[in-house]
């Protein structure tokens, strides 16, 4: 049994797009917006409305004809500054109100490992999501300091 710092790895991602396409859309926050409007050279009202739609009153990546996220192409596009929402797959809060979530994503995402028990998928994803927490709000704090700087 692995101890309580020690987890096996529950994910590898396959890089085959599956979490790119379909499934209701990406959210994507305002800070995503920019952050990708920046990346590919695109002014954030433009990027909107050229790759966003609404949804109910939040924005989502548009998905193209094939079902997939605008901005893949074999690979992601905007990797480097992919939406949170993006960034945080798999280690979803869902998991932890269920995990029978993580194995009904692992039916489209061949990078989710099931041959592990319900008690390690539980605290690696809740892990995973503390240490998202944590680097956040380390992010914020640098950020002020480098303000007042």
């Amino acid at each position: 049994m692995p101890s309580k710092t020690s987890y096996p790895s529950i994910f590898t991602c396959q890089m085959c797009g599956e979490c790119c396409r379909g499934y209701g859309g990406t959210y994507v926050s305002e800070s995503d917006i920019k952050a990708i409007a920046n990346f590919i050279g695109e002014d954030p009202e433009d990027f909107k409305a050229r790759y966003c739609q609404l949804s109910g009153s939040r924005y989502v990546l548009a998905q193209a004809e094939n079902g997939y996220c605008v901005f893949w192409d074999e690979l992601c596009r905007i990797h480097p500054v992919k939406p949170r929402m993006c960034r945080n797959w798999p280690y979803i809060s869902a998991v932890l109100e269920d995990v029978d979530n993580w194995r009904m994503m692992a039916n489209s995402c061949p990078g989710i490992k099931t041959d592990v028990s319900d008690e390690v998928i539980r605290r690696t994803v809740a892990r995973k999501i503390e240490e998202r927490r944590r680097q956040r709000r380390q992010d914020a704090e640098n950020a002020d300091s480098e303000q007042e700087g």
